[in-house]
């Protein structure tokens, strides 16, 4: 016994670990199996899903995950807060699954956050909660008084939706000892009650019988129908209809037209007249089967009233009746197998697609989830599903009819920024029934595309002496991203130029790319700057690129030749090839250095000189060119054009003077073209000792001529400071002695003065006349040798002309003005002397600072 008993408790061990294993494998698969009864409020919990497939709250909350059913009618919903199945619409079993001995609801579980799709399966299990009940609840029953005892009569079946023991199980007759019940049970499981003749019938003693006849079903606690059967006895009948089979089979596809005779049923009847007229009845028939199927009572053609639908039922068994006038019958059955025709596209319906993808998104990720059925069966019903072509997507079997649009390929949005993904679907039927559906799909840009410039290099030419601020040249780049991330900026990178920050010479707009001069160029200081523009987008992190620029600044005509040969004399003249004078001076301060030598007994085309000059321009710019624009003797020399050599033009003469001066001008060939001038000053001379003796005679002092000037027109300044200081010096005693005389009384004052001499005194008036007397004429030039000085007449004696005689009283402004100034005890006398004095000495040392 103990052994027996450890049997059974190892056996029950391994079947229970079998369970849970097939549990974890189902789960582990993605589905779950649930069950419930039916007629459950709405809102009744199901199954706790979140624990069972260990899913997070937050990822089913807000819209994250939903429950799917397949049709129009949703009878599950997800309590999102707790992650319950939970009913949403009353379940009838019995509306659901008529005939089916197990009713399961399929329904599947997305969650959108993952895209992934989970398989439900509630099994809805039975309650008694239907009466068993009989189509027609009064029947009658003909029977002839001379059927023989025995005879079965078969009555309707009661219908009871319940499956199992809430099914139908009995049936009870009462009321009438001429009648038993039996029943049957046919091949299918089902019971069919027949009445049965227990003893024969005498209608002189009873015309009809009253029967009833009660069904009932297993439930706890069980529900009965009942149905009142009439049985009328007959005169005597001899012969009942026969059918001509027993069952009735046919095969008719599921498009038949309505109309249609679908076969004909022929009972024989042997009585004549109305014992022998047969007419043909359904005596129970469902209510599906009666909106389907029609029977001719006379003919016994059955009929299709209705399309049929494979899907819906491949299979119909129908009971026939066969009764004469007498009231005898015959039953038989018909039953019409209905094959499948393909007549359903394959349906497809989108339970979660993403209406955006990022250009990042790795291969594998999942874009929609289908849902793809055939309501066909076999090859009708078989679907192959296709995308496409040319897109970076692909298809993969999720579940049994579901399949994951997944990405193939990186994408990329800047080769395409949306996709119409058209999945295809095709069943196996002949013709073959196709159905679409087009998933809209938007790529959202990722910063993977640095800045393009439109060219490799730039180059641009920028005059020189260009203006502040002058556009150069425009850079221009391209993102092929989009938004803020194709936004381009440009900057400098940053470098030196000459030492400076080259942002100090150019600068580029950070929006448009625009170059510009910040300063302007010099040819002769930069004739190239190169830089780098870096171009970057609005990304994070943003990407960048740079391009390389050359700027080549354009030579201009702005520098004229600069002599090089002759040098430049010191002096204050023009500086090294400035123009005329750039090595004499009108002066006449000739420099040694200048001074060429030509023999006199020299052949035409000897050389004499060579001016030699350059142009700090380029190009044309400094293309010179050599004329002689000035000569002493014009003829007897010649300058090359582009070599700058003098050189005779004949052989001198007797006649031509020894000392020549050529003036050459140095011109390019700019627009406008500039030029400078040399002066060369060419002796004709057979010996150096010849030479010397030609400059001897016109040698130049040895103070500068520049030194000279400039020491004279300081003496100049000087004495005319002193003389004018003089000059208010007596103006002011002047006026202080007129003050003083107007302030005194006259009288005594012409007395006192009346003895003085009047020469003692020198008034303005005298002052005037000396200046006239010793007035002279000083002409200066830069040359010392040409400056003059001339003195008017009588200017060296040291008396003033026409002094009156002492005894002469000089003439003032009158005797009472000399009488007021003799009269001053502190009158200061001013004689003629003390003026004259002081001129003779300024005139002394303007003399002196002159010579």
């Amino acid at each position: 016994m103990c052994a027996a008993r450890e049997g059974r408790c190892g056996r029950r061990q391994r079947a229970l670990l079998c369970c849970v294993l097939v549990a974890a494998w189902e789960a582990a698969r993605g589905q779950l199996r649930y069950s419930v009864p039916e007629e459950l409020p709405k809102g009744s919990f199901v199954g706790d899903v979140a624990k069972d497939l260990a899913l997070e709250l937050a990822a089913l909350g807000a819209g994250g995950a939903r429950v799917v059913s397949p049709g129009r009618t949703q009878y599950f919903a997800l309590h999102a807060s707790s992650g319950h199945l939970v009913t949403a619409e009353r379940i009838d079993r019995e509306q659901l699954c008529r005939l089916l001995e197990k009713c399961v609801l399929r329904c599947e579980l997305i969650v959108e956050g993952e895209m992934k799709v989970y398989a439900i399966e509630v099994e809805i299990t039975d309650v008694n909660d239907n009466t068993p009940s009989f189509k027609t609840l009064e029947l009658e029953e003909k029977i002839s008084e001379i059927t023989s005892p025995g005879t079965r009569f078969p009555l309707p079946k009661a219908h009871d939706p319940d499956v199992g023991t809430n099914s139908l199980q009995s049936y009870t007759l009462s009321g009438d000892e001429h009648f038993s019940l039996s029943v049957q049970a046919g091949a299918d499981g089902e019971k069919r009650p027949e009445l049965v003749l227990a003893k024969a019938l005498d209608r002189e003693e009873a015309a009809f019988h009253e029967l009833l006849l009660r069904a009932s079903d297993g439930g706890d606690p069980a529900r009965t129908g009942t149905a009142r059967i009439r049985v009328a006895v007959l005169d005597a009948n001899d012969n009942a209809p026969a059918f001509s089979q027993a069952v009735y089979t046919v095969r008719v596809p599921e498009d038949v037209p309505v109309g249609s005779t679908l076969l004909r049923v022929t009972a024989t009847d042997l009585d004549d007249g109305t014992s022998g007229d047969v007419q043909y009845t359904f005596p129970e028939i469902s209510d599906k089967a009666s909106n389907i199927f029609h029977l001719e009572p006379i003919t016994g053609a059955i009929k299709l009233v209705m399309n049929l639908d494979f899907e819906e039922a491949d299979f119909y068994e129908l009971g026939v009746q066969a009764r004469d006038g007498g009231g005898l019958s015959d039953t038989a059955k018909v039953s019409i197998s209905v094959t499948d025709v393909n007549d359903n596209a394959p349906e497809i319906s989108v339970r979660s697609a993403l209406s955006e993808i990022s250009e990042d998104a790795a291969p594998g990720t999942v874009v929609a989830l289908l849902h793809v059925q055939d309501r066909d069966s076999g090859a009708n019903g078989e679907v192959r599903c296709s995308l496409g072509e040319g897109v970076p997507f692909r298809l993969e079997r999720a579940l049994d009819d579901y399949y994951s649009v997944v990405t193939a390929r990186e994408l990329d949005r800047e080769r395409a920024s949306e996709y119409n993904v058209t999945v295809r679907a095709a069943d196996g039927g002949s013709p073959a029934l196709r159905s679409g559906a087009v998933l809209a799909l938007r790529v959202l840009d990722v910063n993977d595309n640095a800045p393009v410039f439109a060219e490799a290099r730039y180059s641009a030419r920028l005059p020189e002496n260009n203006a502040e601020g002058a556009l150069v040249l425009t850079v221009r780049a391209w993102d092929a991203d989009w938004g803020q991330n194709a936004r381009v900026r440009y900057r400098l990178r940053e470098g030196r130029l000459r030492g400076a920050p080259l942002s100090s010479y150019v600068s580029v707009q950070a929006e448009t790319g625009a170059l510009y001069a910040l300063r302007s160029f010099d040819y002769e200081e930069v004739r190239e700057v190169e830089l780098w523009v870096r171009a970057e987008d609005g990304g994070a992190p943003p990407l960048s690129s740079n391009v390389s620029v050359r700027l080549l600044i354009a030579d201009e005509n702005d520098n004229a030749p600069q002599v090089l040969y002759p040098p430049a004399a010191p002096g204050p003249g023009p500086g090294p090839g400035s123009g005329v004078g750039a090595w004499g001076s009108a002066s006449g301060a000739w420099s040694w250095a200048g001074v060429e030598l030509a023999p006199r007994s020299a052949e035409p085309g000897a050389l004499v000189a060579k001016v030699v000059a350059v142009d700090a321009d380029a190009g044309q710019n400094a293309w010179l060119s050599y004329e002689l624009a000035k000569a002493t003797e014009p003829g007897l020399f010649r300058v090359g054009l582009h070599s700058g050599e003098v050189r005779t033009a004949r052989s001198p003469l007797a006649r031509d003077a020894a000392r020549h001066s050529l003036v050459v001008v140095v011109k390019d060939r700019g627009r406008p073209a500039l030029s400078a001038t040399a002066t060369l000053t060419v002796v004709l001379a057979e010996s150096v000792a010849e030479l010397l003796s030609e400059l001897g005679s016109a040698a130049a002092p040895a103070e500068p001529a520049g030194s000279l000037t400039r020491w004279l027109v300081l003496a100049v300044a000087a004495v005319s400071c002193l003389f004018l200081a003089f000059l208010l010096l007596l103006l002011a005693l002047r006026l202080r002695r007129w003050r003083r005389s107007r302030l005194l009384p006259p009288p005594s004052a012409g007395a006192a003065l009346r003895g003085v001499p009047a020469s003692h005194f020198v008034g303005i008036d005298g002052v005037r006349a000396f200046l006239r007397s010793y007035s002279h004429d000083v002409s200066l030039t830069a040359d010392s040798r040409k400056s003059q000085l001339r003195c008017a007449g009588g200017s060296c004696c040291d008396t003033l002309p026409a002094r009156p005689p002492p005894d002469e009283a000089a003439p003032l402004r009158g005797e009472d003005a000399a009488a007021h100034r003799a009269a001053e005890p502190d009158g200061l006398p001013v004689s003629a002397a003390t003026v004259l004095c002081f001129v003779r000495f300024n005139i002394f040392a303007l003399f002196l600072f002159t010579f």
